[in-house]
């Protein structure tokens, strides 16, 4: 209790008001560092306002700011600048008329600049919660480089707010550490992300699939990256690594879908460095032993982040050129946000055990007038992500997997994930500079949206083997090739009535290249997304004179007798009555018994001609039946 007496009296000695903290310790020419995000101390920000007039040659250091910290009007050019580590708010229009400046720094990066004096501070004034019964405070919503620069700094004034949550972790600071203590409620500032658009809603349903169960997950800032979050909620047992949580996080875990039991560091508990949210949020994060938050460095550190077993990292992009350089930071030569922990996150990812790093974007500008897959970036435009450490990139069009794969293959990925308005631009500009084939094609534009609505994962015993069944895409050219060379030579010529003993790309990519609507082509594929092998093919071409479209179909020789082949059948034959085709036609070698005996079993009327050793079959939808007519 003696001890306990004595600290407040020395808290209480502490404790001043805002205008006598800046009358004793702000002085010309100071380095000043402003707490972040919903952190910012606002009440002192306020006051600050009032008698910056008073000084000369102040510089404001600071991450991310909501648009509070007032350094940044026109009005105080020349007797302050602000030096930001990311760009929002007033701070983008200051930095695009150079009356404030942008520090390009990786997040995990920024403690280093302040305690190694790169960037020594004068005066930091944070937002704390008040002190508990030892005397520590916390820097609840916002830790992030917060604590490495009171820690470096010559002199710590706080704002004591009781509406500060007191968050766990590395959160804590003693109020001996602290110079001034300036005491004032006040609500946080609360960030609200707009609710989902269509375009959004289509991309967060490609990125659903790039993340399994169990996965440990950082999503960056955005709407955008927000509606990928909330797609998630079909998800079991996910984690959370990540630079901020938001009310998306609070939801997931109100649906018992983040847990943090599979973690493989901190299991059981979500990690970040500081959030952005609403009041609800920052009730549940208060005093919350299931939520923990640490310093940039920790947090950011990509061997830290590699220590967790599939990690997902998924940030956005401004633009994306065809050989993967992701421009994330700026139009042109406006800088528009920062790097962030960007990059600190996509390394961490990469090199997690089953990890995987996700850039998603709109495949055009608001305006739909440009393109964002672009042949190259814009003039002055960053590369946050160079080409090297590429994984995956997800429009509304779909996903292309570019990790390992050439120039001319990621060129065609990215193309045919572009919006269909902006295709043929990109194709001609890729063939100007050889990055694809002079007589490279695209599928023709029937339906823009990829037909995801048929995919499939099919068991299959004895084994209960998986097979994932979905359509052909333009990128299976090489995987498709692969396929035929692993076939027997009278594998190929049973199922095709061909003798081909070699399948170059001017044949294969016009069977990878198809409109999903007069054609259409099945694969079964495993692996993983980015590393499926082929081992099933089945399609079909329309005749629209008959509205007859000719089928046929080929298994793996170590697949085959699973019942694969029949499957297939049947699922064309479910498309192509979707798609009003009125039957199906197949030309089958009488010694190839068991191709005939899956048409048998099609569930429709059968009928055969038999000539020169060939069967010619055919059936029609609309004659259901459980024979076979031979004629």
């Amino acid at each position: 209790m003696k001890y306990l007496t004595k600290w407040r009296v020395s808290y209480r000695a502490k404790v001043i008001s805002a205008p006598e903290a800046f009358n004793i310790y702000l002085a010309n020419g100071d380095r000043v560092f402003v707490g972040t995000g919903c952190g910012e101390p606002q009440h002192l920000l306020s006051e600050l306002k009032k008698v910056l007039p008073c000084y000369h040659d102040l510089e404001f250091v600071q991450g991310l700011s909501l648009g509070i910290n007032p350094v940044a009007e026109e009005c105080y050019e020349g007797r302050c600048r602000l030096r930001s580590f990311f760009v929002s708010g007033k701070a983008r229009e200051a930095i695009r008329e150079g009356r404030a400046d942008y520090a390009p720094v990786y997040l995990s990066r920024v403690p280093d600049l302040f305690k190694k004096g790169l960037v020594p501070i004068d005066l930091a004034m944070i937002q704390v919660s008040p002190p508990d019964e030892h005397g520590f405070c916390s820097l609840g919503v916002s830790v992030d480089i917060v604590k490495s620069a009171m820690k470096s700094a010559r002199t710590v004034i706080a704002q004591v707010n009781r509406f500060m949550p007191r968050v766990l972790g590395d959160t804590f600071i003693h109020f001996s550490e602290i110079d001034a203590f300036v005491e004032h409620d006040e609500p946080l500032v609360e960030m609200v992300f707009p609710t989902q658009s269509a375009v959004a809603e289509r991309i967060a349903g490609y990125v659903s699939k790039l993340v399994d169960d169990g996965s440990t997950i950082q999503v960056g800032i955005g709407n955008l990256l927000n509606s990928v979050l909330v797609k998630l909620k079909n998800k079991k047992d996910l984690g959370v690594h990540s630079e901020f949580l938001s009310d998306a996080h609070l939801q997931l875990v109100r649906e018992g879908v983040i847990t943090g039991k599979k973690k493989s560091i901190h299991r059981g508990k979500m990690i970040a460095s500081f959030c952005m949210g609403t009041k609800e949020l920052y009730n549940f994060v208060d005093n919350n032993p299931t939520v923990e938050f640490y310093p940039t460095e920790y947090v950011n550190n990509s061997s830290v982040i590699a220590r967790n077993d599939k990690m997902v990292a998924m940030n956005s992009a401004i633009e994306v050129d065809l050989t993967g350089q992701v421009c994330a930071d700026s139009l042109g030569h406006k800088i528009y946000s920062g790097i962030g922990g960007y990059v600190d996150f996509m390394m961490g990812a990469s090199r997690s055990k089953g990890g995987r790093s996700i850039i998603v974007l709109p495949s055009t500008t608001p305006d739909g007038k440009k393109s964002r897959i672009v042949s190259h970036l814009m003039k002055g435009a960053g590369v946050v992500t160079p080409r090297s450490n590429i994984e995956f990139v997800v429009t509304e069009f779909g996903i292309a997997h570019l990790f390992g794969k050439t120039i001319r293959e990621r060129a065609l990925a990215l193309i045919n994930i572009a919006h269909p308005r902006f295709r043929e631009d990109l194709l001609r500009a890729a063939k100007q500079v050889r990055y694809v084939y002079e007589d490279q094609i695209l599928p023709p534009i029937y339906e823009p949206l990829y037909p995801g609505q048929w995919e499939t994962y099919q068991i299959f015993p004895p084994d209960n083997q998986k097979v994932f069944f979905r359509p052909i895409r333009p990128t299976d050219e090489r995987a498709l090739q692969e396929f035929f060379y692993s076939l027997p030579d009278e594998d190929i010529y049973y199922r095709f009535l061909s003798a081909m003993k070699v399948f170059p790309h001017r044949n294969i990519q016009a069977m990878v290249n198809i409109d999903y609507e007069h054609e259409m082509a099945i694969v079964g594929v495993i692996g993983d997304i980015g590393e499926e092998k082929i081992i099933a093919l089945g399609r079909y071409i329309l005749d629209q004179n008959t509205n007859m479209a000719e089928v046929d179909f080929a298994v793996r020789a170590e697949w085959q007798g699973k019942g694969i082949g029949t499957f297939l059948l049947h699922y064309l034959c479910e498309i192509a009555k979707s798609k009003g085709i009125s039957g199906f036609c197949a030309y089958v070698l009488a010694s190839n018994r068991g191709m005939l005996k899956i048409f048998h079993k099609v569930g429709y009327v059968v009928h055969t001609h038999l000539e020169g050793g060939v069967y010619e079959i055919y059936f029609r939808f609309d004659e259901p039946a459980d024979q076979c007519i031979t004629e």
